[in-house]
């Protein structure tokens, strides 16, 4: 190359332009439209998307895990030394009764307590289709042995071998535990996988698809009244809380009778007569009254912290209440005559 001829200048690398978003944008808004069912116009708010924690339901977890730690229990059975606490040789008893050719007792015994515990303590567990799971649990074994003991009794009287048996496997607690523990576990995990809530441009929504149930609510802004924020000593470790959104017509709130029912309704009280004694109506009066305070009930209100109306043991708890805090007072009718006034303000200093 000759020195006249000018140096040829280096190419930069121009980087490529980034792909276009717009796509993934209108694709991720027509999802949730579809998703949420929203109106025309309206839009989930950045961020406004939320579902329970996956240790929102830490304690279904702990239960199923329970139930198969039963069925453990009573698969590898107990040795006890003879200086055994007394619990340890009730336990190696009741496993004992359950060993044998009848009904088995001892499984049953322990699994109803399980159910029966966890009725009524009232918690998250506590449940119909929860107790009606364990209930289920409890018995099989039972019918299972009824129907060995069905067609053994048909084997006596010339029946083919299994003619009657309808159910045509036996019970054996280690398979059976893990059968209950994994779909337990699975149903738990979709049951908290089918909620779902958005804060959108105009309503707070929150919507439940579990098989084939189906649930969905709108709560307009201005019908909001309060946001509550409820933190559990285990969700404060665990940085979840449930946000509850208090309307005017009482949603978020449920009422429950709190009292001791004494029996029938008292007889209407009947004048006295000129054969009764001043004693004899003194005596009545005061079995009315102690009637009257046993029989008492008193209703209260408290918050109700159903998945299905509330932001349940959501982790962006935070942000959620700071939108549905800000979206009130865009939308309440303080902030609209405040807004108005300001203008007829603006427009009277302009005049």
């Amino acid at each position: 190359m000759s020195e006249d001829e000018p140096a040829e200048e280096p190419t930069e690398n121009v980087a490529s332009p980034a792909p276009d978003s717009n796509a993934d944008a209108d694709a991720k808004k027509a999802s949730a439209q579809k998703k949420y069912r929203l109106i025309a116009g309206e839009e989930v708010l950045e961020n406004g998307e939320a579902r329970p924690s996956t240790l929102a339901f830490l304690g279904m977890y702990i239960l199923g895990a329970l139930v198969f730690g039963v069925h453990l229990l009573f698969n590898n059975g107990l040795n006890p030394a003879d200086d055994a606490s007394l619990m340890l040789k009730l336990t190696a008893k009741l496993i004992e009764l359950t060993d044998s050719e009848t009904v088995p007792i001892g499984f049953v015994m322990v699994m109803l307590f399980v159910t029966w515990a966890n009725r009524m303590l009232n918690i998250s567990t506590s449940g119909r289709w929860v107790t009606l799971a364990l209930l289920a649990t409890t018995f099989l074994p039972v019918l299972i042995t009824i129907d060995d003991l069905i067609s053994m009794i048909a084997g006596v009287f010339g029946a083919e071998d299994g003619a009657y048996d309808v159910i045509p496997f036996g019970y054996n607690y280690l398979w059976a535990g893990l059968a209950f523990l994994l779909a337990f576990w699975g149903l738990t995990y979709k049951y908290q996988r089918s909620f779902s809530y958005a804060v959108t441009t105009n309503a707070v929504i929150f919507q439940h698809e579990f098989l084939l149930s189906r649930a969905h609510r709108r709560i307009l802004f201005d019908r909001i009244s309060e946001v509550m924020v409820e933190r559990t000593p285990v969700g404060t470790m665990l940085g979840f809380a449930t946000v509850t959104i208090m309307t005017d017509s009482g949603i978020g709130l449920v009422e429950e009778s709190v009292g001791v029912s004494a029996g029938s309704a008292p007889a209407a009280a009947s004048k006295g007569t000129g054969d009764e004694s001043a004693t004899e109506m003194v005596r009545k009066g005061v079995w009315r009254s102690l009637f009257a305070l046993l029989s008492y009930q008193r209703t209260t209100r408290r918050v109700d912290p159903d998945p299905k109306h509330c932001f349940y043991k959501i982790r962006k708890w935070e942000n959620i209440k700071m939108m549905l805090n800000e979206m009130h007072r865009k939308h309440s009718q303080s902030n609209m005559l405040e807004d108005i006034k300001s203008a007829l303000t603006n427009k009277a200093d302009e005049a």
